[in-house]
């Protein structure tokens, strides 16, 4: 988001503008300040305060919308805190950005980088919000993470998502993890299959989603087949062409057979 002049920017001032929030629900924050009206489900991902969220939804349904909502209210209301959003490129990284620093300028504030990091939102209250790609080289280097948001998290390889975990160590911050599925593996699929009871799961298939017409639901399905038709909007994890067998079949083969110790 570039860099900015320190003698027109007054880091850890809360003027009026940045109180808006304190106080407020993330769900009164978005309609009353950023004008987004959230379904019920987007109201759900927003009020949770689960330290454990994890998200499964069908395409186009807005959750980089609503998880940028969720990153600016909790930057906002956390003075000098810190806000990672993780996405598999830099590119993806860098429009959840622009998303959030637009509704920045829409409450009356300039969207400004942090002068450290080419994705990131500087806050007039300290607080930080940076954007980072799924590349575990480049994650490192953060602490004290009051919320740390995956985005198309299905996507994002396992190690970055084991390099970005002890950004929460110290903080005990908040995560959430997003995606619509991709297959049957990975750490999003592990989470949402296996994880703990910790973790609040919320389903958002396409035909719970009123903005997604009938007939264009029935208009993929016959395009893409039934199986990519369930991944994509019914949120079913599906074996995809990434694997050359489907894992039911591996795990039937293996049956009892016990590891060699090698």
């Amino acid at each position: 988001m570039g860099t900015f002049s320190e003698d027109s920017f007054r880091v850890g001032v809360l003027d009026e503008r940045e109180s808006c929030v304190l106080g407020s629900s993330a769900v009164e924050f978005a309609v009353q300040k950023l004008g987004f009206t959230p379904d019920a489900a987007q109201a759900a991902v927003l009020e949770s305060s689960a330290k454990r969220g994890i998200l499964n939804c069908t395409r186009q349904w807005g959750k980089s919308t609503v998880a940028a909502i969720k990153a600016l209210h909790a930057a906002l209301s956390n003075r000098e805190s810190l806000v990672i959003v993780a996405s598999p490129s830099e590119r993806q990284s860098g429009e959840f950005l622009d998303k959030t620093a637009r509704m920045v300028r829409r409450l009356g504030m300039k969207a400004r980088g942090d002068g450290k990091n080419d994705l990131s939102l500087l806050l007039e209250n300290g607080a930080r919000i940076v954007g980072l790609p799924g590349v575990e080289g480049t994650v490192r280097g953060f602490s004290g993470v009051r919320l740390l948001v995956v985005d198309e998290a299905a996507r994002v390889p396992d190690e970055v998502y084991k390099a970005l975990r002890p950004m929460l160590a110290a903080s005990g911050g908040d995560l959430w993890l997003l995606s619509t599925p991709w297959g049957k593996q990975g750490f999003f699929y592990e989470t949402w299959a296996k994880g703990s009871d910790e973790w609040e799961r919320i389903s958002v298939p396409a035909t719970e989603c009123a903005r997604i017409s009938k007939g264009f639901l029935e208009e993929e399905r016959a395009e893409m087949g039934n199986a990519w038709f369930k991944q994509e909007y019914m949120c079913e994890f599906a074996d995809n062409s990434r694997e050359m067998f489907a894992s039911e079949k591996v795990r039937e083969a293996l049956g009892d057979v016990e590891p060699l110790g090698l």
